[in-house]
């Protein structure tokens, strides 16, 4: 099965207000295991970006002056999820912006494109009712190391949201039919297994550089003070 975990961040809360998409990343994962394969894109939106939005992934105006436009990258980004299943953490977030963007292009709706749109945030809630699951809760839950994560970027919050979701949905792996040893006994799963080893990152040394670069940014128009370049500095 061929499923992509995607995420967006953009320049305010509602499409509806005129707010856009400025950054789009999608992973690819192959009956349960990451391919290498994505897709990453900062994008022009031709507007200012809302102080609230600023803070959570601090990506500025500034930074994205010689983006690329929605429509230049449309048709690309539409090949590369075409029939996939998607994962998405709050999916009616990202889903609405992303078909806001194509309805301005005359592209239909995301849907129309690919399979199934399964929420991470809707399973985690069912899963865990009553508890927070945030992003950032969920890889405390799970033992996923986010330790990079002191903003929010679309790429790193894919390669965090698979180690998820395959952490909450591992038990699927083990639903098999009992089935009668030599000795009549029944052969059950082992419950007792060891974690499987945290996924490698599958993040280009082109990604970071472009990640370094933006912090670098943050650090000169804060004066000083991205925290992610003063714990690198020391």
């Amino acid at each position: 099965m061929r499923q992509i975990i995607l995420d967006t961040e953009t320049t305010g809360l509602d499409p509806r207000q005129g707010h856009r998409v400025i950054e789009i990343a999608a992973v690819e994962m192959q009956n349960r295991r990451l391919t290498g394969n994505h897709f990453h894109r900062y994008l022009n939106p031709d507007r200012d970006i809302e102080e609230g939005a600023l803070q959570v992934h601090g990506i500025t105006r500034e930074f994205l002056q010689d983006k690329p436009r929605f429509a230049d990258i449309a048709a690309e980004f539409i090949d590369f999820v075409q029939g996939a299943e998607l994962i998405i953490h709050n999916a009616p977030f990202d889903t609405a912006f992303l078909n806001a963007e194509l309805a301005l292009h005359g592209m239909g709706n995301l849907q129309a494109h690919t399979g199934e749109v399964i929420d991470t945030l809707l399973m985690a809630r069912n899963l865990h009712p009553g508890q927070r699951n945030s992003l950032d809760a969920l890889c405390k839950r799970y033992g996923v190391d986010n330790s990079t994560r002191t903003l929010h970027g679309a790429l790193l919050d894919c390669e965090l949201l698979a180690q998820v979701y395959l952490s909450m949905t591992r038990g699927q792996e083990t639903l098999v039919m009992e089935t009668p040893g030599p000795a009549g006994a029944l052969a059950r799963p082992d419950r007792n297994r060891q974690r499987r080893r945290p996924l490698d990152a599958t993040i280009t040394e082109q990604d970071m550089a472009a990640h370094i670069e933006l912090l670098k940014q943050i650090d000169k128009e804060s004066g000083g003070g991205c925290l992610w370049m003063q714990e690198q500095a020391g």
